[in-house]
């Protein structure tokens, strides 16, 4: 296992990653996160960005998609999970960017099938003055519906199943991995929020998206902030790692921590949360994962920068000294 970041494209981050001690990253790069004019990766373009990565002495080994966790409203290719005539214009633009991503030597890339964004309540304060971000569902159930909605669980499924179908047989051909990320946060089943119902924000509904189809290259940018926040209790994070990781399912572990759970929780610094997180990377190093392990929605300070430098770097000491430890382990 090792640190890694995910980050922006510019060369103030890839210099303070190397600085920190980070060998490895994956990049949402500018530019409308790297597309031509035709809304597809290319591979000339790609190797520019790998190059650029490997001239700060840094790896390149994942990118993601512009299939984001910005909600649908800001996606490029919206028509997947919308589930228009279109789609299959932008699957196929998917697929172009996998077998670009290949000849560019990048293993991996990474992808969000959201409706909508990331939901959070607000922010609440933390010690010595950070704030955290804060979900309550009790605080938003009431938030009114987008014009796209009702979307309902077998909707979802369907739009998320042709998606699999369609791309995982191309990631397959060229030897790309695709990891999916969770929906952030999970919603009641069979209730959702705002009328559309989150499938990938449980459990049950990761195990489903897994079972699609049985191609290593299918699998997890395994956030394990999201899977905690599924959760009623801490052992089920743990078997959530040991059940996707000995299936070799998880690809890219964002490695948060949260207090709380389900419904309810803030998202704070990897030391003070509720999961065990020494506990949580001896589960990653029993299921032979070997992969990354990256600092995730870092609490904010007025002291930080607006990228939270001081945040960033307390989260990449503590993961290379966790590892470390556990590693160290017979």
């Amino acid at each position: 296992m090792y640190v890694a970041s995910h980050e922006p494209f510019d060369d103030d981050a890839l210099r303070f990653l190397k600085q920190m001690g980070v060998d490895h990253v994956d990049i949402f790069p500018n530019d409308r996160l790297g597309l031509g004019d035709d809304d597809c990766w290319h591979a000339d373009a790609l190797m520019r960005v790998r190059e650029r990565v490997e001239s700060f002495g840094l790896t390149l080994d994942a990118m993601h998609l512009p299939l984001t966790s910005a909600g649908i409203d800001r996606q490029v290719w919206p028509s997947i999970m919308l589930g228009t005539p279109e789609r299959d214009r932008d699957i196929e633009k998917v697929c172009k960017s996998i077998a670009a991503a290949a000849k560019a030597g990048i293993p991996l890339v990474q992808y969000n099938l959201a409706i909508l964004p990331v939901v959070r309540s607000g922010r609440v304060p933390g010690r010595g003055g950070v704030t955290y971000s804060h979900f309550d569902y009790e605080e938003m159930k009431d938030d009114p519906p987008p014009p796209y909605a009702p979307i309902t669980a077998d909707t979802a499924w369907e739009r998320i199943t042709y998606f699999v179908e369609h791309v995982i047989p191309v990631a397959e051909e060229y030897g790309v991995k695709v990891g999916c990320h969770q929906h952030d946060p999970g919603m009641p089943p069979g209730v959702g929020y705002r009328g559309i119902e989150r499938v990938l924000g449980s459990l049950e509904g990761v195990k489903r998206f897994i079972e699609l189809s049985p191609s290593p290259y299918h699998g997890l940018n395994f956030c394990q902030g999201t899977i905690s926040e599924m959760c009623t209790s801490p052992e089920q994070v743990y078997d959530a790692i040991r059940y996707f990781g000995s299936r070799k399912r998880i690809f890219w572990v964002h490695f948060r921590n949260i207090r709380g759970g389900f419904l309810k929780f803030d998202e704070v610094f990897p030391d003070e949360g509720d999961i065990d997180m020494i506990r949580a990377l001896r589960a990653y190093k029993e299921v032979g994962y070997d992969g990354a392990l990256i600092p995730d929605h870092v609490p904010q300070s007025d002291l930080d920068t607006p990228h939270g430098h001081r945040a960033r770097a307390f989260c990449f000491g503590y993961i290379k000294a966790a590892i470390q430890a556990v590693e160290s382990e017979p």
